[in-house]
């Protein structure tokens, strides 16, 4: 059976961990309100979906 002889070390198990890391947000802008939104979802402020309205824009009671 396969037992490893020396302990494995923090900098050669960081090597082997280097690329297991959090790849940041992608945002992009809507082109109808200029708002951040995420990629293939429509945008909150708008209601917009690839250039045509989704979800009419609720109207603010005050």
């Amino acid at each position: 059976m396969a037992v490893p002889k020396r302990r494995t070390s923090h900098a050669r198990q960081g090597k082997r961990r280097s690329h297991l890391h959090i790849k940041p947000v992608q945002v992009q802008y809507c082109p109808q309100c200029k708002q951040p939104v995420l990629p293939h979802r429509l945008c909150t402020e708008c209601g917009y979906y690839q250039g045509r309205e989704v979800v009419a824009p609720a109207e603010e009671e005050k």
